[in-house]
């Protein structure tokens, strides 16, 4: 028999409850309870990235992080980066500068360098690519990921 806990996680901005099998990862609960299907599960191993959100301000790999584990947490997905219509800066620097192929790295990639832009708001080419080191894409050679982050902290920092 499933062990089931009844969960509350702030998850952009709302507050979300659910009853959830202890076993199941913070990814699983966001897509299948919560419906927020733009956090993809990749490897399931935490090695590519795919499944990066923030979690209290840390970006967090969901597949390696229980349901459970976030409870009382504040949650971000890629869901939660824009405000209605209106896209968050990396996502306008990613669009702008071809930072996507496929674009089924790209959620893991937006939340990752939304973290690391909101902490660091000049970085260097070479503290961008040090923050993505942990996500991977198999479409890319990184240049225009690279490219979009220079971007969006211009953005962010004259905003």
């Amino acid at each position: 028999m499933a062990d089931n806990r009844e969960i509350t996680i702030k998850v952009n901005g709302k507050d979300m409850t659910t009853y959830v099998e202890t076993r199941l990862s913070l990814g699983d609960v966001l897509r299948e309870h919560f419906h927020l299907t733009g956090t993809h599960l990749g490897c399931e191993h935490g090695v590519c990235g795919a499944c990066t959100v923030v979690v209290d301000g840390e970006p967090i790999r969901s597949c390696l992080m229980l349901g459970v584990q976030a409870h009382g947490k504040e949650v971000t997905t890629v869901e939660g980066l824009s405000k209605g219509e209106d896209l968050h800066p990396i996502q306008e620097a990613f669009w702008k500068n071809h930072g996507l192929q496929c674009g089924y790295c790209t959620p893991g990639f937006l939340t990752t360098l939304f973290s690391f832009l909101e902490n660091n708001s000049d970085p260097t080419e070479r503290e961008i690519r040090e923050a993505i080191s942990g996500n991977i894409c198999r479409c890319t050679g990184y240049q225009n990921i690279v490219n979009a982050a220079l971007d969006a902290a211009k953005v962010m920092k004259g905003s």
